[in-house]
């Protein structure tokens, strides 16, 4: 099995070390890997991918790893989660779940090239000291509205719990042989 990621500042490379380990613990051979290093996944059974989410979008590394391999991955289980709100807020202004309102945009675009098994959107956490290129030019200029700065705290928000409960669920389903819903 193979967990790739696509990490800016390493909280989500941290949330699929944490699932790899936890799908190691259910007897699976479990590879981790940047998804930017992934050269060949014909050798792999099963696949958890996850991107932290900036803006609404995935790495690019994670979407290019998903839409170059579609016929392989469609081919067999796969997982997807993101990696993206932060701070101690569960819902938005609207009264939304952040979870549910911080997938990313090309959420649908990855479910109709892939029909992946389930898709998890987790807390992450936000480093902005290492945040490079674009993302952290435009970190630093939104930092400078207070109302950004509030939307966008600095600190790790991982949900632990929620991350392995979700882990749990992947190996139950590869073990058994059911499907996760969406």
């Amino acid at each position: 099995m193979l967990v790739a990621y696509a990490s800016k500042t390493g909280f989500t490379k941290g949330i699929a070390e944490f699932i790899g380990e936890k799908l190691r613990l259910h007897g699976l051979q479990v590879d981790v890997l940047d998804a930017g290093a992934v050269k060949d996944l014909k050798t792999y059974d099963a696949f958890v991918i996850g991107s932290a989410v900036y803006m609404y979008h995935w790495v690019k590394e994670a979407k290019r790893l998903v839409t170059r391999n579609r016929d392989v991955l469609a081919t067999k289980p796969t997982w997807l989660f993101s990696s993206g709100p932060v701070g101690t807020k569960t819902t938005d202004d609207q009264g939304r779940s952040l979870l549910e309102v911080s997938a990313p945009k090309e959420l649908d675009e990855l479910r109709d090239s892939v029909s992946f098994r389930g898709h998890s959107v987790f807390y992450g956490g936000l480093d902005g000291s290492r945040l490079t290129g674009m993302v952290g030019l435009g970190y630093k200029l939104a930092m400078r509205s207070k109302t950004a700065r509030e939307s966008m705290p600095e600190g790790d928000f991982r949900d632990w719990k929620a991350i392995e409960a979700w882990a749990q669920e992947i190996a139950e389903s590869l073990i058994s042989g059911r499907t996760i819903p969406a």
